[in-house]
């Protein structure tokens, strides 16, 4: 019925092993900046759930920068590759912890669902993740960016009705993630049938 939501991350189409590498690597760093900040969660089970989140997505990482360092040191179509995924992921990853919004405003920062803001979240991702991009040689698709003498990362605003266009269903691939959802549900129906005659 097109009403299931996923991750924004899955509305857009993954086109090479270089989209593979950037998004375990990168997409999975900027998630788990925002889910250690659910680690000190005021719902207490949430919170534990996290940690176990958290040690799987460090696996991710680890999967993605060794896939990201094995093709930068390949042959140049390689390194090609994932120059090109990052120049396709970057506003995504700028898109990832969401619009700027003041603690005071944001309802999970003040019900303490979250301990961490979204563009504190954003600037920590920028600190931990820009100097290794670059370190690799790789180019980041943004000529404004920049870290100021305080120490404040600068960078060009990201289109932010894309992002709701995804969040609303509008990605680039996701009528063709719910079609392969619907194609899946339809092959193993009889499984309900024959399991729940109720539900048929």
């Amino acid at each position: 019925s097109g009403k299931s939501k996923f991750h924004n991350v899955f509305h857009y189409p993954t086109k090479s092993w270089g989209d593979v590498g950037v998004i375990a690597w990168l997409v999975d760093a900027a998630a788990i900046i925002s889910q250690k900040a659910l680690l000190k969660c005021s719902y207490a089970p949430y919170a534990r759930v996290m940690k176990k989140v958290c040690w799987e997505e460090s696996f991710h990482i680890l999967h993605g920068r060794d896939t990201v360092l094995a093709m930068v040191t390949g042959t140049p179509e390689q390194f090609e590759l994932v120059q090109e995924a990052l120049l396709r992921w970057w506003e995504p990853l700028m898109h990832f912890h969401g619009t700027h919004i003041s603690a005071d405003e944001d309802p999970m920062f003040v019900w303490r669902i979250k301990s961490q803001g979204n563009e504190d979240a954003r600037q920590q991702f920028l600190d931990g993740y820009v100097p290794q991009i670059l370190e690799l040689g790789l180019e980041i698709p943004d000529p404004k960016l920049r870290r100021s003498e305080d120490g404040v990362w600068e960078y060009t605003e990201p289109d932010w009705d894309r992002l709701m266009a995804v969040v609303t269903g509008h990605g680039p691939a996701s009528q063709e993630r719910l079609a392969f959802r619907r194609l899946s549900r339809a092959e193993v129906e009889w499984v309900s049938r024959v399991m729940l005659p109720e539900a048929a």
